[in-house]
């Protein structure tokens, strides 16, 4: 049986929006849509944002850098981007990011297949306006840990440091 996947156009703003630690997010493109062939996410971070130190064993990662600094650090690339900037993060590499500057920054996210927006769905929340959420408190690591490893996303390391 096979699923036949219809085109569609999102503008700027449109997409399911999520809060997800301090984060805006906007699915632009899910599982759902494109038949699990990808998911595409716009992203919005405060300065100092970190992702701790993970592993994803089902999707690659490239990223697009749209607006502000961000250091990747993916086995023994380290690499600081700028607007313009595109990084690929292989599955099963650790990798992690953190954002630089005062300004904050925005990146577009396409994680190759898709699915990974559900992560997202699970630990954060239904955003009530396309803004950058209240600062978040500290997360549950082990609600993070558990959450993510349905998802085939590890994080090898102590999470403690996370903001």
């Amino acid at each position: 049986m096979s699923t036949m996947i219809e085109p569609y156009a999102l503008g700027p703003g449109e997409g399911e929006a999520i809060w997800y630690r301090g984060t805006l997010m906007t699915v632009k493109a899910g599982e759902q849509r494109t038949g699990g062939r990808l998911t595409l996410i716009e992203h919005a971070f405060r300065s100092g944002f970190a992702a701790p130190l993970h592993v994803h064993h089902r999707e690659e990662e490239p990223w697009y850098v749209l607006e502000g600094r961000v250091q990747f650090t993916c086995a023994e690339l380290e690499y600081e981007a700028t607007s313009g900037a595109f990084i690929f993060l292989p599955r099963d590499v650790p990798h992690r990011f953190r954002i630089l500057g005062d300004a904050g920054a925005r990146m577009l996210l396409l994680s190759l297949p898709g699915g990974l927006e559900g992560m997202f769905r699970e630990l954060g929340q239904p955003a009530p306006a396309a803004v950058l959420p209240p600062p978040p408190g500290p997360p549950d690591h082990e609600q993070m840990r558990a959450v993510a490893a349905r998802y085939g996303v590890e994080f090898p390391d102590d999470m403690a440091t996370m903001r």
